[in-house]
């Protein structure tokens, strides 16, 4: 090609294998959570298409997430749980609020994100989150409780008996420590138009959606093949590089 031969070298080959190897690998990594977050958006999209009444022996975990479902019962309002390190939606410093949920014939505590409340003028000052106690039925979507994306510490101050009690990203075993009681592995989202809410914007657990994903990957596969075209490139060498110098076949002595 152009008075040029593919001349290989055994070094420059097997970095190029291991690059392409890596970039790939990581450019279809950025492919599969680009699917699971458009299946994640999917799915907070169907979970109001219909809603499930939490009675008789359904279980919240036999549902799937953002599934919308109504329950009846009463609040227990001496008894809530403030997650600490959340934002509200323009990034505002604050708490999200949960509240216990019992509903009627079920030993099992259901927790009910009523929003997001913000910080008080010290950390001592908390937010009042006070609901009244009466009968009533409660609506919203399915979740899981927020996790960090890297655990660090422990939940709770050790030794604090006050409520509402601050926790920072607590899983379930931390709120059935604190509660005293069993509770439901998964948490209602109040719906954003029911009463003795705060501020909620619900939308799917993702700091970002599956486009940035799928840019990331296009610059993995574009590194990939600058590096295949680059390893292409340097193994091209001048026929007249690599050939031996021809003889004087008409030369010689008489």
């Amino acid at each position: 090609m152009a008075n040029r031969e593919f001349v290989p070298r055994l070094w420059a080959a097997l970095l190029t294998v291991a690059v392409l190897s890596v970039a790939v690998t990581a450019g279809w990594w950025q492919v599969g959570r680009a699917r699971e977050k458009q299946a994640m958006i999917e799915s907070f999209q169907r979970g109001t298409q219909s809603s499930v009444e939490l009675e008789g022996d359904v279980t919240v975990s036999e549902l799937p997430r953002y599934q919308h479902v109504r329950a009846a019962g009463r609040y227990e309002p001496e008894r809530q749980i403030l997650i600490d390190n959340m934002p509200s939606q323009v990034g505002r410093p604050g708490f999200r609020v949960l509240t216990p949920f019992r509903r009627a014939g079920n030993e099992r505590l259901l927790l009910v994100d009523r929003g997001w409340v913000p910080l008080g003028a010290t950390r001592q000052d908390l937010p009042p989150v006070f609901v009244s106690p009466e009968f009533r039925a409660v609506s919203g979507r399915l979740d899981t409780l927020p996790a960090p994306g890297v655990r660090v510490g422990d939940a709770g101050v050790a030794g604090d008996t006050s409520w509402p009690r601050v926790l920072n990203f607590p899983q379930q075993q931390d709120i059935e420590k604190v509660l005293g009681a069993s509770v439901e592995a998964r948490i209602i989202l109040l719906d954003p138009a029911a009463p003795n809410g705060y501020e909620r914007v619900w939308r799917p657990a993702m700091r970002f959606g599956p486009e940035r994903h799928l840019a990331y990957a296009i610059q993995w596969f574009v590194f990939a093949l600058v590096a295949l075209i680059i390893f292409i490139a340097l193994s091209l060498r001048r026929l007249s590089d690599t050939a031996p110098a021809p003889t004087d076949s008409a030369s010689g002595t008489p």
